[in-house]
């Protein structure tokens, strides 16, 4: 966990991390610092510097001075801004995603998978002109047009988590980029190192200088932006906590605020399910990226006498899985991203084991050679969970997958719709019928049917119901963009030799 302390001496020998503001690293004084690690060895690599409020008012100051001018830009020349940064980030992807392996801990076929989903946004960004057309009405009145256009904001943020370090800030800043904002990111603290080399790669694209602004820190940074009257609007992903906390504070400080939080994602298999396909999907996102995706399957709730047919099948192809170092050739599945986090996640195995779950495999004693340090926990997996068990009602955000047994399809539906979080599920059926129910009856913003981790493409728009969203727009798609920009309305009469003189009346329409 990146913890805030003043620098010292034997701090001069790591690689540091700083703010990028004004399109060039920050020069200036960094009073806090924290520690980045090497997730897969357990070792101290580098600093992080933290932002205070006055580096955040010398980075709203910069972005607003950006965002003056950008706003006037054209859509042609932006849109050719965002495809040259599509090409760069094409071309580098590896780098991106090794960045990501060294920081994070996700084996490198998953760091390239989240670069591909964030290079999907900014190809739909890169259609802003298409999407931005607002509407023409002719004639509303006699010789009278009306017509609507979207403007952007100003100066915009986002708060981004430690799981997804380039996917979540591409959900976000290039459609507010391409709308005419200037954008600033607070990347987490944990894997900050891909969005300095994002802010680079934009740069080369023909980004000016202020358009986008990286500020490091914790929550002295956060509060910040939230307070910061210069800020027209926030987008956060994170903890339903925090969530909550980022919502009520940024909306009383007059922002407009898309807050996404927590989920326990359920995967309701039914007993006419292909249980190969089952059994692949629930250990495929239960256990991909050590389960630290806030669309992992965490709950698989097997219905009628699934779980005995299903459990073997998920058992034998979790212990072929590869734990190991990222970047290691085959490597399946890799460390957590803190020593802190390693710690909370096994305290939830322990918890479940002492309140009378079946743990039917045990990921803590794995061993990975030569990597004794660091954070690594295998796949773990309960069986006869219940409800009010703590692993159930938590979002545990580790490799632990939990069973839930149900007699019936509408016990099923009420034990989803009964969770707080409403982010994702999924049903594996064959029955057409069943599955159309499901979706028009199961209270959750992204349902998969046959597929276990529903993530819209970025034309679609992302986001969860209940505790899982805390705001009113979900990210990416067109309500990201009309997130980024607000509506103005404009009736129009050109002067023509008629005047009609002076009218007191209320205007009506003739």
């Amino acid at each position: 966990m990146a913890t805030p302390q003043t620098s010292t001496a034997a701090d001069t020998r790591l690689g540091v991390v700083t703010h990028w503001i004004g399109g060039k690293s920050w020069d200036g004084a960094v009073e806090r610092w924290g520690d980045l690690y090497d997730p897969a060895m357990g070792d101290r690599t580098s600093r992080v510097a933290f932002a205070g409020p006055e580096v955040v008012d010398a980075a709203v100051a910069a972005a607003s001075r950006a965002a003056e001018t950008w706003r006037h830009v054209s859509l042609a020349s932006r849109a050719r801004v965002m495809f040259a940064f599509r090409e760069l980030v094409e071309r580098r992807k590896r780098e991106v995603a090794e960045i990501l392996t060294r920081e994070h801990g996700k084996v490198l076929s998953d760091a390239l998978g989240e670069v591909n989903r964030g290079l999907e946004v900014v190809e739909f960004a890169c259609g802003l002109p298409q999407l931005l057309k607002g509407e023409f009405s002719e004639n509303v009145s006699t010789d009278v047009d009306s017509f609507s256009i979207r403007q952007p904001l100003g100066v915009v943020a986002g708060i981004t988590p430690f799981n997804f370090p380039a996917m979540v800030p591409m959900w976000m800043y290039p459609i507010a980029i391409a709308c005419g904002n200037a954008f600033i990111l607070k990347p987490s603290e944990k894997d900050p190192s891909a969005s300095i080399f994002c802010a680079r790669l934009l740069a080369e694209a023909g980004v000016p200088d202020g358009v986008f602004t990286v500020v490091h820190g914790d929550k002295v940074a956060v509060d910040a932006i939230l307070a910061h009257p210069g800020i027209q609007a926030v987008s956060f992903v994170g903890s339903t906590p925090v969530a909550r906390y980022v919502y009520e504070t940024g909306t009383r400080a007059g922002k407009r605020v898309q807050a996404l939080g927590g989920a326990k994602n359920h995967m309701v298999v039914l007993p006419d399910a292909d249980l190969d396909l089952a059994a692949d999907s629930a250990v495929s996102a239960g256990y991909g990226s050590t389960g630290q995706r806030c669309m992992a399957v965490s709950v698989v709730v097997a219905v009628g006498d699934v779980a005995e047919r299903l459990l073997p099948r998920v058992r034998e192809r979790i212990r072929r899985l590869k734990v190991a170092p990222g970047l290691e050739p085959g490597a399946e599945m890799g460390p957590l991203v803190t020593h802190e986090h390693f710690a909370r996640v096994v305290s939830y195995v322990e918890k479940g084991t002492a309140e009378g779950a079946e743990l039917v495999e045990d990921g803590r004693g794995v061993k990975v050679p030569g990597h004794e340090r660091g954070f690594f926990l295998g796949p773990c997996l309960f069986d006869r969970v219940t409800p009010d068990m703590t692993i159930y009602q938590d979002e545990i955000f580790g490799p632990v997958l939990c069973v839930v047994r149900a007699g019936t399809y509408d016990e099923a539906l009420a034990l989803v719709n009964a969770n707080r979080w409403a982010n994702g599920v999924a049903i594996f059926t064959n029955d057409g019928g069943a599955a159309r129910r499901f979706q028009h009856e199961v209270q959750v913003g992204m349902v998969g049917v046959n597929v276990p981790i529903p993530v819209p493409m970025a034309y679609y728009s992302f986001g969860g119901w209940k505790q899982s969203l805390f705001g009113d727009a979900h990210v990416h798609g067109r309500e990201g963009i009309h997130f980024y920009t607000r509506g103005k309305v404009v009736t129009a009469r050109w002067p023509d030799p008629k005047h009609r003189g002076v009218n007191l009346g209320f205007p009506q329409m003739k």
